[in-house]
């Protein structure tokens, strides 16, 4: 006991109290300022535009995470922050070096939700997948984890002290604090962006952004579940096989051999692409005007050729159609610049999409044609009115190229990166579909309204994923075999497809960031699969594994540009499935569960949300696998078969014959046309 008040006496008043009361705050200690690495991406500076008073709140905000004896010295150092990059990311609180994940046996918790959330975190945010680390984004621009670095350190600390008894509360990147709960609850709740209806818009939303008490979660940058480009590569590679098939005639156990692709984007998200076409055997070109993205690509082997000659790009795809082999090409330039040579050239391309972040085209997501990429780095901080200007023209120009191509055959496809309501937004109404407005959609397809929806998602496929926590890679070799194992690929020609997907993973190089999947799969699969990982955690064969899946998925977003783009009967625009999936999902006890605004799409034009749970052996999450993996599922296949989508109404006739004891979905009688068409409607 002499001893420990020894001890009492050595700590300064604060961390006294902070030790007594087992208070979760920064040290009064002003941490060193880390250093940057050079060639690492960095945000742009996206403007200052607070009002004075709006700044002093700012800065207050930022502060508060502070203890008060470092205000002064840290105000000054937060408002240089503001004034000159758009927001305050308190550097001064980012830890050194690369936060690349650790196994989770070297992460400090007191249950291992609380230790598997801090990997996924650190897996957001290592230099190989963090489109801009030292500013949190992982993802689409700027799609963030948190808003600041005072706030992952709290995080951290907060996930240190977690219990299965607790649950964390996180605000826009904020963390609430610890509440009291029970172990079936979930350990983590999170909500981004929720803004009220009168002030959800993107101007209103970048003031609330830089005042600090706005995250832009994307969809699994702030739901801490993103894996890495893999999680887009499955849904492309589906979406590609599946417009061939239904638009080149590519039969169905056949592949795009000896047909081009087109597209631009190699971010982190789009860098997808060209992997998931080679995948798919396609000749690929993609273009893209920041040049470090390409390279970053280049050396993960995800393209496998560099130009910014039009004429050689479209050379050398034609000699690997005329090979039937696949071949990736990276195009240094910008898009419509390619389109248009290919236009006046007379270049057919086949399948044709987009894939700039144009969901924030005014913030540095789309590069307008005849400026360079560092110009609109500069524009976007010293003129944005001018850098408005033109990203409207460009767009226009963008849609005629298109419209010119479709004409000649081309099939272009939204995918779904909110490109044609950017076109809208920027003037060019004639994109609409009825003519009046955007509610109906657009003269170009959604890929879900076309592919993603009617094929994958009416059944209930979507982007289920996992990630082995000891990070070792014979985890992930024995979950593939399990997850394999797991699939009839003669039920359905989708099951073939995943089959085949699960059984080749290994081989195609996936794995960006710490050993994790993403394998498309219904409800069922997904169970089967999830209960089988359980298993094998509890029989010690694998070590813990964090199952999730994107916000993008069959239940987990409302989007009538994207996600619901195939949903007819006007529930487009509303969005009770993805808050229902989100209070569901809490309710059966996911570890993690989260909610966010904008998602790929923008401020305003979609809500999502998404799951993270860890399977650590116990039957108690087993029981909630069996409960919540249905849900998360089946909701959403619920609401498109009440939409009349005919091949969601099959599969929840069939669930209702499956699963009759405890369940039981609502299903929808179909008017006969001909009556409708009778009546005298004015």
């Amino acid at each position: 006991m002499h001893y420990f008040k020894q001890f009492l006496l050595t700590l300064s008043p604060n961390l006294l109290i902070n030790y007594l009361f087992m208070k979760i705050t920064l040290s009064n200690e002003l941490p060193h300022y880390p250093e940057f690495k050079e060639g690492i991406r960095r945000a742009p500076d996206r403007g200052f535009r607070l009002t004075p008073a709006q700044t002093e709140i700012a800065l207050k905000n930022a502060l508060r995470y502070i203890p008060c004896e470092l205000h002064k010295t840290l105000a000054p150092e937060f408002l240089e922050e503001l004034e000159t990059r758009g927001r305050i990311y308190g550097y001064r609180y980012r830890p050194d070096g690369d936060l690349k994940a650790k196994p989770i046996e070297e992460y400090k918790g007191k249950c291992v939700e609380g230790k598997a959330f801090q990997v996924m975190i650190d897996n957001n945010l290592c230099f190989d997948i963090a489109l801009y680390p030292y500013e949190l984004v992982t993802y689409g621009e700027t799609g963030q984890v948190c808003q600041n670095w005072m706030q992952y350190r709290l995080i951290k600390m907060y996930l240190e002290e977690l219990t299965q008894d607790q649950t964390l509360v996180v605000e826009s990147g904020h963390p609430l604090g610890l509440f009291k709960s029970k172990p079936d609850a979930p350990r983590v709740i999170i909500t981004n962006s929720m803004m009220i209806g009168q002030f959800d818009n993107l101007p209103d939303w970048e003031i609330a952004a830089q005042m600090g008490v706005a995250n832009y979660g994307q969809m699994t940058a702030g739901g801490w579940m993103y894996i890495g480009p893999q999680g887009i590569v499955h849904g492309t590679f589906n979406t590609l096989l599946n417009a061939g098939r239904k638009k080149l005639g590519v039969p169905q156990d056949g592949n795009l051999r000896g047909h081009l692709f087109v597209s631009s984007g190699l971010g982190g998200m789009s860098g997808a692409q060209p992997k998931a076409a080679d995948i798919a055997g396609a000749a690929s070109i993609i273009a893209e005007v920041d040049y470090s993205r390409i390279e970053t690509r280049y050396s993960q082997g995800w393209v496998h050729k560099i130009t910014g000659d039009k004429q050689q790009a479209f050379a050398w795809a034609h000699e690997a159609m005329t090979r039937k082999e696949p071949l990736s090409i990276a195009y240094h330039g910008n898009i419509v610049d390619l389109l248009e040579f290919a236009e006046a050239e007379n270049i057919h391309i086949e399948l044709l999409s987009d894939q700039t972040s144009c969901h924030e085209p005014y913030t540095g997501g789309y590069c307008p044609a005849g400026i360079s990429f560092e110009e609109r780095t500069r524009l976007l901080k010293e003129d944005r009115t001018k850098f408005h200007e033109l990203v409207n023209e460009s767009l226009e120009r963008h849609f005629r190229v298109i419209k010119k191509l479709t004409a000649r055959g081309t099939y272009f496809f939204d995918y779904g990166n909110s490109f044609m309501k950017a076109v809208y937004d920027a003037g060019v109404k004639e994109i609409s579909k009825n003519g009046v407005d955007d509610k109906d959609g657009f003269i170009f397809p959604s890929y879900v309204e076309d592919i993603m929806g009617p094929e994958l998602f009416d059944y209930g496929y979507g982007p289920f994923r996992w990630v082995c926590l000891s990070g070792k890679h014979e985890d992930l070799v024995k979950t593939d075999k399990a997850a394999m194992d797991c699939i009839d690929p003669t039920r359905r020609g989708q099951d073939m497809d995943n089959w085949i997907w699960i059984r080749d993973a290994g081989k195609n190089k996936l794995v960006v960031g710490t050993q994790a999947r993403i394998l498309y799969q219904d409800a069922l699969g997904r169970m089967n699969i999830a209960l089988k990982f359980n298993e094998m955690v509890r029989n010690g064969e694998v070590e813990p594994i964090m199952l999730g899946r994107d916000h993008h998925d069959v239940s987990g977003t409302d989007s009538p540009f994207r996600e619901t783009a195939n949903i007819k009967d006007g529930s487009n625009v509303m969005a009770d499935m993805a808050v229902q999936c989100f209070a569901g999902n809490v309710a059966r006890g996911m570890s993690l569960v989260a909610l966010h605004n904008g998602g790929g799409v923008g401020i305003g034009k979609a809500i999502n949300g998404g799951f993270g749970m860890v399977c650590d052996g116990s039957e108690r999450v087993d029981e909630i696998l069996r409960s919540a993996m249905l849900w998360d599922v089946m909701g959403g296949v619920a609401r498109r078969s009440w939409a009349r989508n005919a091949n969601a109404i099959s599969t929840v006739r069939e669930f209702n014959r499956s699963y009759a004891e405890g369940y039981h979905i609502t299903e929808p009688y179909l008017v006969d046309e001909e009556i409708i068409k009778t009546l005298k409607i004015l």
